[in-house]
């Protein structure tokens, strides 16, 4: 058995789990496991698909780590050799136009850059983290909102650099807004029934997208908010956040 070339990782007195590749340095967030209520069962009368969050539900989540940013244009070129983005004058900018399918193929080659397993979050994760670890708080409220995410209120049109906002109660930036963030699940209706790490039904037509983007109403600004769309489709406001699962590295046979 031989360990694949692993970058170390560190790992500072926060916690926070540094990588870089080539010069480029990202960072990953621990997030400890727990339960919490997943969706809502508020009705939001403005919302074409406010149904798809419904009904609220209990999940079960274990431990994991998450990425401080969305995936910037800088890590995304280092590691595909192209960036696919329609703003490109910041190479701190979110990528954009990111389908679900080159979504894996990033986490798939950032997995063997480094030697660790990045994958996308599930949205049972996503939702986790957007609530500060589960917490009953949503990510954004109508009171701060404005000074959490770039949204079509502030935005101008477009996406905005990574951490221009004021992060959540875990320290990640942008969850409200500026791309929306590809999840791995596919698309299925929720049910009442408790869930342990759930990722999703084995087979669909659509996959998960989370956390509104610069286009978006405030009511789509929400941990529960919920949108889908075909793996192979990429818009401008489509970007991704990774997880990494253990800080052990990938061993191959």
């Amino acid at each position: 058995m031989s360990v694949w070339a692993a970058v170390g990782q560190q790992v500072d007195s926060a916690g926070v789990v540094h990588f870089a590749v080539d010069s480029v340095a990202f960072e990953m967030i621990a997030v400890e496991g727990g339960s919490f209520t997943m969706g809502t069962n508020l009705i939001d009368p403005r919302k074409p698909a406010y149904d798809a969050e419904r009904p609220a539900h209990q999940v079960e989540l274990q431990g994991f780590y998450i990425g401080r940013y969305e995936v910037t244009q800088a890590l995304w070129a280092a590691v595909m050799g192209s960036n696919p983005s329609q703003w490109t004058d910041n190479d701190s900018l979110p990528v954009d136009q990111v389908s679900w399918a080159e979504a894996q193929q990033f986490v798939t080659l950032l997995g063997l850059r480094l030697g660790y397993r990045f994958r996308l979050p599930t949205e049972a994760e996503w939702e986790y983290a957007a609530r500060g670890g589960g917490g009953s708080q949503p990510m954004a409220t109508a009171d701060n909102l404005y000074d959490r995410a770039w949204y079509c209120v502030n935005s101008k049109g477009r996406t905005h650099v990574v951490g221009g906002k004021e992060p959540n109660s875990l320290g990640l930036y942008d969850m409200a807004g500026n791309v929306s963030e590809w999840c791995s699940d596919w698309m299925a209706e929720y049910t009442e029934e408790p869930q342990v790490n759930p990722t999703g039904p084995r087979s669909g037509e659509s996959r998960i997208l989370r956390g509104g983007n610069y286009n978006s109403p405030s009511y789509n600004c929400t941990a529960t908010d919920r949108s889908w769309y075909l793996p192979t489709v990429a818009y401008p406001y489509f970007g991704l956040r990774i997880v990494l699962e253990s800080l052990e590295p990938e061993i191959e046979d």
